[in-house]
């Protein structure tokens, strides 16, 4: 399958003690040209002041699913400790159908204790993590099916991670989207182990669609960035945008990358 070039913006929830910064940023993004915007799942600051200001993940994609009528939206990614399978796949119904079918469901296994200390989930091992994982994916496609009314579409799921042995297996198994959280160095070797397990459950690989995250310390050092991605086989490039002020001078200039090429 040939994916086409797209942009995503993840407006990092953090630091904004006024959310009307967010729906202001969110609105920019779609006069910009954004494909694709993400949050992330997290109760905390991830850098900064670590008890700084902070929103929840999936009421605001409900908020995003209303405000917004073009781009895609969604969570990079969605921790999968935090929510029953079935309830979070009724989530992700619910989203796809406010938005008019425009949800991508990301989703992780997690990694940020303070997150579970705080608010009282177990933490567990690398292991169980990505263990309950493995057993939460197939109850969420399960759930998706009966809901009534169905999804608008198939909700494409996007699993973020980069772990050789397991999390590249699941993204094999299940996944329409790959989120390597690599670069143009460490990519590659990772994309040779989700092809592995590609073939060895049946899978084309070429039908997943690869997004990475890009950065730079200036205009010409994320353009080349983004192109050695793009040259790999990376289509959906994702630059991040912290609060207050969400400046998206880097993801303007990748806009005008891509559709200069």
């Amino acid at each position: 399958m040939t994916f086409p070039l797209r942009i995503g913006v993840q407006l990092q929830p953090q630091h904004s003690d006024d959310y009307a910064q967010i729906r202001g940023a969110v609105r920019r993004c779609e006069d910009i040209g954004i494909d694709v915007v993400f949050n992330w799942d997290h109760f905390f600051p991830l850098y900064g002041d670590p008890d700084g200001a902070h929103y929840e993940c999936w009421t605001m994609l409900g908020a995003w699913a209303e405000q917004t009528s073009r781009v895609e939206i969604g969570a990079l990614v969605t921790c999968n400790s935090y929510r029953n399978p079935e309830l979070l796949a009724d989530m992700a119904r619910t989203v796809d159908h406010i938005s008019g079918g425009r949800l991508i469901l990301g989703i992780g296994s997690g990694w940020k204790q303070k997150d579970y200390d705080e608010y009282g989930y177990e933490f567990g091992t690398v292991g169980s993590r990505l263990a309950d994982l493995a057993e939460a994916l197939p109850r969420i496609k399960s759930r998706l099916a009966k809901l009534n009314p169905a999804p608008t579409r198939d909700i494409p799921i996007l699993i973020g991670g980069q772990g050789e042995r397991k999390t590249l297996r699941l993204v094999a198994e299940h996944a329409e989207m790959w989120h390597s959280f690599t670069n143009a160095e460490t990519y590659p070797g990772k994309a040779e182990a989700l092809a592995a397990h590609c073939e060895a459950v049946g899978r084309d690989p070429g039908s997943i669609e690869r997004s990475s995250g890009v950065e730079g310390r200036d205009a010409e050092s994320l353009v080349a960035n983004a192109e050695a991605l793009a040259g790999l086989g990376v289509t959906l490039m994702t630059v991040g945008c912290d609060g207050p002020d969400y400046n998206l001078g880097p993801a303007e200039t990748l806009v005008r990358w891509r559709d200069s090429r």
